[in-house]
């Protein structure tokens, strides 16, 4: 792991070698425990630790990779008074998986509170969800998108 301290006095621990990646949509959340959620999603649901930056206590910014492509950021609850103040447990996100049985089998196993058990939808997907320690819903499946519009 390497550890390195930026000019914001924060602490930054990553877990992977740098890449630069193509610009997407990056789903946000915040936290009342941000270090307890980055372990659930990390150790847990299987999520990728890429960079945690600290401010004492407090989780100024956190980016989870999915394995499959994509990912999160996060950190810790700015309650009033910020400009990007987010209330924890309100977030929800659908995560594209090849493995969703394998994943629903851990989570369960890891007693994972599961709001919607695995299912096969008609239009192709085969999904399940969860709630994390904060509340915030997750739901996994094979679906991954239609293919866009030639242009």
């Amino acid at each position: 792991m390497n550890t390195t301290t930026n000019a914001a006095n924060t602490t930054n621990t990553t877990t992977t070698t740098q890449a630069r990646r193509a610009p997407g949509v990056w789903p946000t959340l915040q936290a009342h425990d941000a270090p307890a959620l980055i372990d659930f999603l990390v150790g847990t649901v299987g999520f990728l630790r890429t960079a945690v930056y600290e401010d004492g206590d407090r989780v100024a910014h956190a980016q989870l990779d999915w394995p499959e492509g994509g990912g999160v950021m996060l950190g810790s609850h700015k309650p009033d008074g910020e400009t990007w103040s987010l209330r924890p447990g309100t977030f929800g996100a659908y995560v594209v998986t090849e493995h969703v049985d394998d994943l629903y089998r851990r989570l369960k196993d890891a007693d994972v509170k599961i709001i919607r058990e695995i299912v096969d939808e008609p239009y192709g997907n085969r999904e399940f969800a969860i709630a994390d320690p904060e509340g915030n819903k997750w739901s996994f499946g094979t679906y991954p998108g239609e293919p866009r519009p030639a242009v």
